[in-house]
This record gives C-alpha cells, structure tokens and sequence, in this order.
C-alpha cells in the first residue's frame, strides 16, 4: 500500500513551503531533502521509513519526481536561452560537459561504488539532487548508490548560499557576473535564487536564465546514459541468447522476450520535459498558468527530494563516505572555478 508514504512525503514538502515562506533565504527543495535526511537518523521514524512507509516513498521518489522534471520544462523557454548570447551558452555547456566527465572519471578513479559516480556527475554537473532523481530512474540505482550523491549534492549546494556572496567582491565580480557565476556553479533552482538574490535582480535574473540552460542539459545527459544502459543490455542479452546449456547436454535458446527488450533512447518524462519546454518556447502560456505549473513542479520535486532524502544514512555516510565526500568537494570546486573562469573571460 502505497498511499500512506506518499500521504508523509506531501505532509513533509508541505512543511518545507511553510519553512521557506517563513525564511526565504532556505530554498524549499533543500528544506524536503533536509526534512527527509533528519527523519530517516531518527531510529523511531526510520522503522516507518524502511517499513509501512516504504511503498510510498519509493512511487514519491520515482514516479513524482518524474512529474515534477516534465513540468520543470515549462521554466524554460528557448527564447530566453538565446538571449544570453551564443558565448555565454557555449561556456555554460561546456562547464556542464566538463564537470559531468571529469567528476565521473574522478568518481571511478577514486573508486567510488556501483552508480556513485555516475550519480554525483549528474548532480553537480546538472541540477542537484532532480537530476540525481532522474538519473537514478534511467539507470535502475539502489537506496544507497542514490543516498549518498543526494547528501552531498544538497550539504554543497547549502553551502554555497554562504560561501559564494562572501566571495563576491572579493573575486573583483559585477553584479551581472556574480549573477552569471551563481547560475553556472550552484546546484538545485532554489539555492541558485537564495544565493544570487543578494546582488539584486538583474543578477538573480541572469543567474535564473543560466541555471535553467544548465537544466536543458539534463535531456541530452540522461538520453546519452540511457542509450548506453541500451547497448550494454543488448550485449549481456546477445552473450546469452545463442544457448542455454541444459542438463541433459542438449542447448535451448534464450526467449525472443528475454533478448529483446531494452530500455527505451529517451525515456518518456524526458520526452515530456522536452515538450513542456516546447510548448513554453512556442505558446504565449497565460501567468496563472505557468505560476500552478511552476507551484506543483516545486512541490512535486519537494514530496520525491523527501523520499530521496530519507533514504541516506548518516552513519553509513560518515563511515564510508570519506571518497564520496572527497569527490563531491572536488566537483563542486571544479564547476565553480570554470565558471569563474567562463566570466572573467567572457
């Protein structure tokens, strides 16, 4: 029975609203991992939290948050990406290419576990812990290949609401280009608004427009994934379809059904992320419109980000997080330090 963890994961994005509506400086989609994170190290709540409630906070994370990316298409109009002009786009696309391989071949060098590194790539690279979300969908991740990125991408994303203002000035930035550093350097939405906001509105406006051509990238990086999840299961299949060795030594051959299915190019959500932004880019959508998308998207990214969250483990972390932590901090200064470099040299 699913509905009773969904039922929490809604209760707890709820919660996280009122928090930020309460303090705008907390971004709502950090609040729900956070809620999620504190809630599965207390030992009461973690029996609900791998019991009765864990039907339903595996459809929030999985399914939900599939509607929550769909419905994020529609913040993104190409219109507004072109306006950034074709260096600014280059260099953002760039900084995402980078930072995805290069704390992908980090992650695998330093020996990270099973889809650990595949998973902090995505969400350093792209958009925090959605696209860790999204990723984790294509590739079938378990609880704790998806924990751990997760923890990391939101503890860094925190960060950088204090870190990035402080060096600011510092860094001899204007307001333009700290707007543009924040977008192409801070992780979730959210943490990219309460970080640019304290350079005024055109900054925050800037660094909004980035960080959402940041968010287009998520399409290509996860059709890119699955296309290779693709062709690594056709081989596995073909390896074994030839014959199946039987005890009598005669040899049978595998199923057409076992050989031949594969998971689609480009899965369907991204698909409808694809069509959102689309439709965004091509139809004069009213405000009211776009301000119920934009509200449902928020909260159906914050009930999954709580699943997500509730299924790290503090303790497991701390033991065995010390490369994961290595690798997370690298990918962090990584994309900042391109990103400094993309504006100072813009």
């Amino acid at each position: 029975m699913w509905l009773p963890g969904v039922l929490v994961a809604v209760a707890a994005a709820l919660l996280a609203g009122l928090v930020h509506a309460l303090v705008p400086g907390i971004p709502l989609l950090t609040a729900a991992v956070v809620f999620g994170i504190v809630a599965g190290q207390l030992p009461v709540a973690r029996r609900q939290l791998t019991g009765v409630l864990a039907p339903g906070l595996s459809v929030a994370s999985k399914r939900i948050m599939r509607l929550g990316i769909v419905l994020l298409g529609l913040k993104l109009s190409l219109v507004d990406i072109l306006g950034l002009g074709w260096v600014t786009i280059a260099t953002t696309v760039a900084i995402v290419v980078l930072t995805f391989f290069g704390t992908l071949w980090f992650g695998r060098r330093i020996g990270l576990p099973g889809h650990q590194p595949l998973l902090i790539a995505t969400g350093f690279s792209v958009c925090g812990a959605s696209a860790i979300g999204a990723m984790s969908a294509v590739v079938h991740a378990d609880d704790d290949d998806t924990a751990t990125p997760i923890a990391l991408v939101t503890l860094c994303g925190t960060l950088a609401i204090a870190v990035l203002p402080a060096l600011w000035h510092p860094l001899g930035l204007d307001a333009l280009q700290y707007g543009q550093w924040v977008g192409a350097s801070v992780h979730d939405v959210g943490q990219v608004v309460a970080t640019a906001q304290v350079a005024g509105p055109a900054a925050l406006a800037v660094a909004i427009v980035v960080k959402l051509t940041r968010v287009l990238m998520l399409a290509p990086i996860v059709a890119g994934v699955s296309l290779q999840e693709r062709r690594r299961d056709g081989s596995a299949a073909a390896s074994t379809s030839d014959a199946v060795p039987l005890r009598t030594g005669t040899l049978a051959a595998v199923s057409p059904d076992a050989s031949t299915r594969h998971p689609p190019i480009v899965p369907l959500f991204v698909v409808g992320f694809l069509a959102a932004v689309m439709l965004r880019t091509l139809v004069p959508l009213p405000e009211g419109v776009l301000l119920v998308a934009d509200t449902l998207q928020t909260y159906f990214l914050a009930t999954a980000l709580f699943g997500l969250g509730a299924a790290v483990q503090l303790g497991v972390l701390v033991r065995t997080g010390g490369r994961a932590l290595t690798v997370g901090l690298g990918s962090w200064a990584l994309i900042a330090a391109l990103a400094y470099g993309a504006v100072v040299l813009a």
